[in-house]
């Protein structure tokens, strides 16, 4: 158990900066810092960062983080050597896949990316089972002994058992990783990754997995070994909760977004602590900008995600993702503009940061306008070269014949223009009027940007929370501590099998609340949520409808028909499945969302020259946002140590006692 002293910290590890926010477990302090992200050492800045707030790793009770160092290494394909053993006749599963073509039209580019395991690293396994997992031919141990001495030719460091319908029994996958495990450093099994139907996306998500392994195993061990705060450790999955590090060394994959899944599980709290019900996120970072809806304080999700072409398949909230962050790249090209999805990253960063970056960015854009103080440190390691921004845009300018300034604004139009194409893929593209929606703007970015895209997209309000710059952080320490099991069980509801139903559900329930007690939770402080994924029998894909206990199966499928009908327009009489159960086990948090202490003075008002699109340059008030008071008209911009909240013509702004800003058009 944790003590009842000490802080409790969360960190969120961006492409640009590491931010970090810290609370006191006792008076409710809260501390925020950023520090300059170390790609090859993301331990050291978390270190880095613990210092940053003013704190010792012997004061720390708590570390909670999200990551996209396994995601990165994904979509890098710095990866190590994986074999895959599949059932004989499906060792090319990667290889065969799916055909779908990204990139309809263009015959230039592959129709799909090269599989993980390349052909001679797939083995074929001679065993069989159906599809209710019955064994129609057993797994021998003269095949083992086939498969081991075929692995020891292979020099692979980590295995991916996949095996044929090992959903309904893993009765072989069990066999062959016991036999395994002696002869190989890494091993996973679908039926523990993945436990569903469709053999390709399962195959894929167990490959991503092993692929995963190595790279967790020794980044999670070395922050073992410089934080060892046993259960007091924890890893934030995109699922929007924390699960303790064994679990993420077993599943890495549950780390896959887990950076922009934490800010989507703080604004879901805020959500209902505002009473916005509906609400969209735009969490804008230093590489990228992440958006999601959230529905009545629950955040949408979704099964499957792609990661370099390829599917990666368990359950994770919905957040959609554009390569246009801060640090996004401005290119010129027969199309005109573009930015994104090349980054400057922390190293170099941005023209405008002084570190040798030559290639115009979105922040050099915002630098130029004068949004961005060039007589305060960012990250208090920073310092604006305003010059530099300038002349990084200034080729692209004299290829368009403009003024650096009127490019600049181009710039602007053509981010904020990708971003709203991401809002409509999270609003339009399910059904969603998105012009009802609340939007909630944090990271480093996105109160920048808040008001630009509301005006170009039609909302018509943006809150800013206390901790905008770090909410991410703040989202990994506020999160529940919660581990997501889910299986696949092809249950009719006419005829319905209740033992069968009942015997899955306590298998799973089990499985997702014993990482919670092996931490010290007791099981009476354990909550649990139960979810099926239904389907008309003629259908593929299936919708999740949350059931209670007792089981009612005639009331879920009046719930099944319902959601159908809101999200589709109609219903029919045909005959529901549950395809599959979903079990959350969580342990609600306590922890309040504070408001921060910068641990810095706040700086008197003032005023400097900026640009503003239909106005050109303009004096524009420069407000501490510790100190603001009332309501503010624009043009000002609020600044505190870490954010930057612009309030253009035509919009106000005030703030709460919480310390989160609303932005309200004050004209027509």
């Amino acid at each position: 158990m944790l003590q009842d002293t000490g802080w409790d910290i969360g960190t969120d590890i961006g492409g640009t900066f590491t931010d970090i926010l810290a609370v006191h477990a006792g008076t409710q302090e809260a501390r925020i810092a950023k520090v300059p992200s170390r790609p090859t050492a993301p331990v050291r800045a978390m270190l880095e960062a613990i210092a940053a707030v003013g704190l010792a790793p012997g004061e720390v009770r708590r570390f909670v983080h999200g990551t996209t160092r396994v995601t990165n290494a994904l979509v890098e394909e710095r990866l190590p050597k994986v074999a895959l053993i599949a059932t004989a006749g499906f060792e090319d599963v990667l290889e065969v896949g799916r055909y779908r073509r990204e990139d309809l039209y263009r015959l230039d580019v592959p129709p799909k990316p090269r599989p993980l395991v390349p052909h001679e690293r797939c083995f074929g396994l001679r065993e069989r089972l159906d599809h209710t997992g019955a064994i129609l031919e057993g797994l021998t141990e003269a095949e083992i002994a086939r498969a081991i001495a075929w692995l020891k030719e292979t020099g692979a460091e980590s295995v991916a058992i996949c095996l044929l319908h090992s959903y309904a029994n893993p009765v072989h996958e069990r066999m062959l990783a016991e036999a395994l495990a002696p002869h190989v450093p890494h091993l996973c099994v679908s039926h523990e990754v993945n436990p569903e139907a469709r053999e390709y996306e399962r195959a894929s998500s167990t490959a991503f997995n092993a692929a995963a392994m190595p790279i967790a195993v020794e980044y999670l061990s070395e922050l073992e070994a410089k934080l060892p705060l046993g259960s007091g450790l924890q890893v934030f999955h995109s699922a929007g909760a924390m699960v303790p590090v064994p679990a993420a060394k077993r599943r890495p994959l549950v780390m896959a977004a887990s950076g922009p899944a934490a800010g989507v599980s703080a604004s879901a709290r805020m959500a209902r602590e505002l009473g916005r019900p509906r609400v969209l996120t735009f969490d804008m970072g230093g590489t990228t900008t992440d958006v999601c809806l959230i529905v009545d304080g629950q955040a949408e999700m979704t099964d499957t995600r792609m990661i370099g072409g390829r599917p990666l398949r368990q359950p994770m909230l919905a957040v959609h993702s554009i390569g246009a962050g801060g640090g996004s790249i401005v290119k010129l090209g027969p199309g005109g503009l573009s930015v994104g999805p090349e980054s400057a990253g922390s190293e170099p960063g941005p023209a405008c940061y002084g570190r040798g970056g030559q290639r115009p960015t979105i922040t050099d854009a915002n630098a130029i306008l004068g949004y961005l103080d060039p007589e305060v440190k960012l990250g208090d390691t920073i310092t604006l070269d305003i010059a530099a921004a300038e002349r990084a845009v200034a080729p692209i300018a004299a290829e368009l014949g403009l003024g650096v300034t009127e490019t600049a604004l181009g710039i602007l139009r053509v981010a904020n223009a990708a971003m709203a194409r991401a809002l409509r893929r999270v609003t339009v593209e399910r059904g969603v009027d998105g012009r009802d929606c609340t939007l909630l703007a944090f990271g480093g970015g996105g109160p920048m940007h808040a008001a630009g895209l509301a005006d170009l997209y039609g909302l018509k309000e943006v809150i800013v929370p206390a901790a905008s710059s770090a909410f991410s952080a703040l989202g990994c320490l506020t999160a529940d501590f919660s581990f997501l099991q889910q299986r696949t069980v092809r249950l009719p509801l006419d005829g319905f099998a209740r033992k069968v139903f009942e015997e899955r559900l306590v298998e799973l329930t089990h499985d997702a609340i014993a990482p919670l007690i092996a931490n010290g939770i007791p099981a009476r402080e354990i909550a649990i949520e139960h979810v099926a994924l239904m389907r008309y029998a003629a259908q593929s894909d299936s919708l999740p409808v949350p059931f209670a206990l007792p089981f009612d199966p005639q009331a879920i499928v009046q719930e099944f028909h319902r959601r159908h009908h809101m999200l589709f327009g109609y219903a029919t009489e045909e005959h529901c499945v549950v395809e599959s159960l979903r079990v959350q086990a969580r342990k609600p948090s306590i922890i309040p969302m504070a408001r921060p202490n910068v641990g810095r003075p706040a700086r008197p008002a003032r005023s400097r020259r900026c640009v503003f699109p239909g106005i050109g340059a303009t004096d524009t008030s420069i407000l501490p946002r510790e100190t603001l008071g009332g309501s503010v008209n624009g043009p000002a911009i609020i600044e505190d140590a870490w954010s930057t909240v612009i309030v253009p013509p035509g919009w106000q702004a005030r703030g709460d006692d919480a310390g989160n800003l609303f932005l309200t058009r004050s004209t027509a």
